[in-house]
């Protein structure tokens, strides 16, 4: 018993709490994607101190969310075509691996655990883009959930999240923001199908055709 330590809980730090709240404004809508974002400005509406929205801001910089602005601040950056498909390439590599996986090693119960999560979020009739957005989200993380590697799922939530500057821009309509919520019960059957090659393709295969809706959508 002499090497044991008290197990204290692990809380969350206040410049994370900041980063999420900021990421679900640039999701939901409640940041203008023409908005400046100034940490005082923030760290009034938050009721926390600068150092942590700094902390923030400078982490969605990082990832190529934010950009600093010249007058100050910072601001959502505008991604360019060529960037969306290095994103879209960049996803394949992690979902796509991901998905060779499930098909070699997954078990009975991630199965089925996916199956759920796919009907329940395809089953959703989101309002706005940005709803659509996390739904799709959800289903795609809980592909790369099933690998049980936690830096596969990192990499997984870095590529999505510069996906939230295409996605403050876009302008899809209501049908084709429907197809690109429907589909992955049948990507997860096709995946299942074959061996780790095959999953591999499959999986390339349907984020090549949410590169294109994008695309047509900048």
């Amino acid at each position: 018993m002499q090497g044991l330590q008290k197990v204290t809980a692990v809380r969350p730090r206040l410049a994370d709490l900041v980063y999420d709240q900021i990421v679900n404004g640039l999701q939901s809508g409640a940041i203008n994607p023409n908005e400046r974002l100034h940490q005082v400005k923030l760290a009034e509406k938050l009721d926390v101190s600068r150092t942590p929205v700094r902390e923030a801001l400078l982490r969605l910089e990082q990832e190529g969310v934010l950009r600093s602005s010249v007058n100050g601040g910072f601001e959502i950056r505008r991604v360019t075509k060529p960037e969306v498909r290095d994103i879209y390439e960049a996803r394949k590599a992690v979902e796509g691996f991901c998905a060779g996986l499930l098909a070699d090693a997954g078990t009975a119960e991630t199965i089925k655990t996916l199956r759920a999560t796919i009907a329940l979020e395809e089953s959703k009739t989101p309002q706005t883009n940005a709803a659509y957005f996390e739904a799709n989200r959800t289903i795609h993380r809980a592909f790369v959930a099933t690998s049980g590697n936690t830096f596969l799922l990192e990499a997984f939530d870095t590529n999505w999240n510069r996906a939230i500057a295409i996605q403050s821009f876009e302008k899809l309509d209501t049908p084709r923001l429907q197809e690109s919520l429907t589909g992955h019960m049948d990507l997860l059957d096709e995946i299942l199908s074959g061996g780790f090659d095959h999953a591999q393709r499959a999986m390339h295969d349907h984020i090549t055709d949410g590169c294109d809706l994008q695309l047509a959508a900048l």
